[in-house]
């Protein structure tokens, strides 16, 4: 992305982590007339066309396996395409059977599945950057649905959460939530270990947090039900990763050859909601 260096294109990033930088974006998004002053959009899971877009896949694997039923095996860190497979299952009942929701060591979504404990930890950092999350940002969206559709219990659950860092549960809550996913923590000696076996085994690259998913989903697979794990990201993403396990490097896209040769822009600011405003007023975004 840094080396889109066209002049209508900015680059930013924050010294912190993925968690500093979501809430950012949430806190900016909810200022409303700075949000819609400067015709602020988001394309990751906080825009529910995401959501959307990730629902389509999950109903035409399902279908397309013409299987009556199927498993899925998620890798995930914020919920979000783990929560599309949540409506999924809602809109095709009976066909979707079980949600693995697969973690690495930022295990908070584990512990609320495997605890019923919904609690803030330390950020690990780990071969699959992109789970590294200790708030997930889709949560209350579940939330909502566990809460039977009460917006106002939501919010205070929230806003209680946003205080506290912590929520539990009741003992009816706790099942309804192990009724909805498995769960399962993949640590990154599993994961590497993974990504080889997988690789020996089928010729296939798995990047880390495809891996993930697949070590979770093996953990559960059911041979009378097919298991679909879902892929993220191509693994010359993480070629430090891969190598480690396979021993090479992954092949690299003809697209992305020679990227690390161009010119490459992006300014790096705190993680302070005041900074990435001015920012953005700065350069009239």
């Amino acid at each position: 992305m840094t080396t889109v260096v066209d002049a209508n294109v900015f680059n930013i990033a924050i010294r912190g982590t993925f968690d500093d930088g979501q809430a950012i974006v949430k806190a900016i998004f909810n200022d409303l007339e700075f949000k819609d002053k400067f015709g602020l959009g988001a394309i990751n899971s906080i825009n529910w066309a995401r959501i959307v877009a990730q629902i389509v896949y999950y109903i035409y694997a399902a279908l397309q396996l013409k299987a009556d039923k199927v498993d899925f095996s998620v890798p995930t860190g914020n919920f979000g395409d783990i929560f599309a497979g949540f409506i999924a299952r809602r809109m095709l009942p009976g066909h979707i059977r079980n949600l693995v929701l697969a973690t690495n060591e930022n295990d908070l979504l584990s512990r609320f599945v495997a605890q019923g404990e919904y609690s803030l930890g330390k950020v690990v950092h780990t071969t699959s950057p992109s789970m590294d999350i200790q708030v997930a940002s889709n949560f209350e969206r579940f939330l909502y649905y566990l809460y039977d559709g009460d917006s106002g219990r939501t919010r205070e659950a929230m806003e209680s959460f946003a205080q506290s860092g912590c929520l539990d549960f009741g003992g009816a809550e706790k099942q309804r939530i192990r009724e909805n996913f498995l769960t399962l923590t993949v640590n990154q000696p599993a994961t590497s270990k993974t990504i080889a076996d997988f690789h020996r085994e089928t010729g296939y690259v798995l990047d880390p947090h495809t891996a993930v998913g697949v070590g979770a989903g093996l953990h559960f697979v059911d041979g009378d039900v097919p298991m679909v794990c879902l892929a993220t990201a191509h693994p010359a993403k993480f070629g430090d990763a891969v190598r480690q396990a396979i021993g090479k490097d992954p092949d690299l896209p003809p697209s992305v050859v020679g990227l690390e040769d161009r010119e490459s822009r992006c300014q790096i600011l705190d993680a302070k909601v005041d900074q990435i405003k001015a920012f953005v007023e700065e350069n009239g975004l």
